[in-house]
């Protein structure tokens, strides 16, 4: 029989479906992890919300274990690499509180165009501000949506019936997607310069952590207003506090923070412009409930052998079975995952090439591995090897899979191009005899590359001293050079550089090595 133990208030409905199901259940929100840590080797289940910390050193005391579940979409709880580690599914529920928090974000909308909070408090304080609270209407405003994932997509369609003006931004989702949901499919730049008011669903990463900061804040009209209720830091807040002190923002709804709770006094949280809510989204009865029942069904259907789904790290679970392949999948991945920090524009199509009898008869899983490392980097939702296809064909995403005959360096090769409005991007790779995979092709820069940790490329005048600039800024900033790969088309034209290194490299850092003669198209890349 199953053991399975449940340390959060998750809906008791969760319990009782795998009660239902035969499985023994230990239900016990709030437990110590000291407790946690003296029971955990003898269960084959764990169920959690954002509570318990399931980390690395609890993760370790497993011996059991077969699957961690989390009632919601965040796993920033979960030691993911641990659990793959050690053989431990982790799933999660994106999804369950998509309704919740769309709901939530009209909510602020509302509130803030109508002062609703404010008026709320100067009436109980016996005073009638009429007045001064004066609101503005949502009908024929441009409502812009940066990110139509699942929440931003109910967003769209609930502000429509408002009868908004809706445009929007999505680096991966197609033009006939977004026309058929009746938003206007833009640029970022084009979302700031239109928006009457700006409202952020994506997740936080590199490329999405203050995105809207004072620079683009120069750019958006006066008066816009601002509502974020996906990930703290996506909106610089002492930026936004300096534009809603000028003027250039009239005001903003907020329910993420870069500090969770805030700290006391948070000239941010208090400034009578702002309202504010402690991270509400997801917080209804129906969404708890929901990701409750979810988690349970797919633990019941894991325990059954009746599918895995929500699994964050199905890949490294599901290529175990095959040696000689998952050093393929792993490339497929990583090739995913640097296209995404490499491609400017709007993404029309993906073309693989699979060269070889072994990636023949594997184009699905690799194709599917390739958009899952892509994917990762731009939703929220946790994306795997199940649900990867199922998000790409959501967002009109074309792939095109192309076999060709045995390359003449390589006896199998991997090549992946992404096509976008702005620019056509290739990088191929293989894999060495003892499982080491490597990077041989960028845009037709022939080189050999090890794809890990972090990453500076760049294309520079192939001629002396070149590389000496480079490395004198970052020894300079105290950067480490751990690995360099060199390609060139010919003697004295471009050349490719790429340079691992021990640690990021921050955006002034290159600024300075994009300023250095002679050197562009400067790009730093984490895998």
């Amino acid at each position: 029989m199953k053991k399975i133990i449940i340390t959060d208030a998750v809906d008791k409905k969760c319990a009782g479906i795998f009660e239902e199901n035969g499985f023994e259940i230990n239900y016990n929100p709030g437990m110590p992890v000291d407790e946690i840590k003296k029971v955990i080797k003898d269960y084959n289940a764990l169920v959690v919300r954002s509570d318990t910390q399931v980390t690395a050193d609890l993760i370790d005391l497993m011996d059991n274990m077969e699957v961690i579940g989390r009632a919601g979409a965040g796993v920033d709880n979960i030691n993911i690499e641990a659990a793959t580690r050690k053989g431990i599914i982790v799933m999660n529920t994106p999804g369950g509180n998509t309704v919740s928090t769309a709901e939530h974000t009209m909510a602020l909308m509302l509130s803030m165009c109508r002062n609703i909070p404010q008026a709320n408090q100067s009436l109980r304080e016996d005073r009638w501000d009429r007045k001064k609270y004066k609101g503005t209407e949502l009908q024929g405003k441009t409502l812009g949506v940066v990110g139509l994932g699942k929440v931003g997509r109910e967003v769209a369609k609930r502000s429509k019936a408002f009868d908004m003006n809706v445009i929007g931004y999505d680096p991966v989702l197609s033009e006939e997607i977004t026309n058929k949901m009746g938003v206007k499919l833009v640029d970022l730049n084009t979302v700031y310069l239109k928006s009457d008011i700006l409202t952020f669903h994506v997740p936080l990463s590199d490329e999405t952590r203050n995105m809207l900061s004072e620079e683009k804040l120069k750019i958006c009209k006066d008066g816009v207003k601002i509502i974020n209720c996906a990930r703290g830091g996506i909106v610089n807040e002492d930026d936004l506090l300096q534009a809603l002190n000028s003027g250039k923002v009239s005001g903003a709804a907020f329910d993420v923070y870069v500090t969770e709770p805030p700290v006391p006094n948070s000239p941010f949280i208090h400034h009578p412009k702002i309202v504010a809510t402690p991270h509400l989204g997801a917080s209804t009865e129906e969404a708890q409930e929901k990701v409750a029942i979810q988690i349970a069904e797919q633990i019941v259907s894991l325990f059954k052998n009746k599918g895995v789904r929500g699994a964050i790290n199905a890949s490294a679970i599901l290529s175990e079975d095959n040696k000689e392949l998952a050093p393929y999948v792993r490339l497929a991945e990583n090739l995913g995952v640097l296209h995404a920090q490499l491609n400017k524009g709007q993404l029309k199509e993906i073309n693989i090439n699979f060269s070889g009898e072994l990636l023949h008869s594997s184009t699905t899983l690799l194709s599917t591995a390739v958009l899952k490392g892509f994917l990762s980097k731009k939703l929220t939702a946790g994306v795997n090897l199940i649900n990867a296809p199922f998000l790409a064909k959501e967002m009109g995403i074309v792939i095109n899979e192309i076999k060709s005959g045995a390359n003449s360096n390589y006896t199998n090769l991997l090549t992946v191009n992404f096509v976008t409005d702005k620019e056509d991007r290739l990088l191929a790779g293989t894999v060495f005899g003892n499982k080491e995979i490597r990077i041989v092709d960028i845009d037709n820069y022939h080189l050999e590359l090890k794809p890990e940790g972090f990453m500076l490329l760049y294309t520079n005048i192939d001629k002396p001293g070149m590389l000496a600039n480079v490395g004198k800024i970052l020894a300079d900033a105290n950067i480490n050079i751990a690995g360099l790969s060199l390609g060139r088309l010919d003697v004295g034209k471009e050349a490719l550089t790429v340079i691992n290194v021990d640690s990021e490299i921050d955006k002034n850092l290159l600024l300075s090595i994009s300023s250095i003669s002679g050197v562009k198209n400067v790009y730093s890349v984490k895998l």
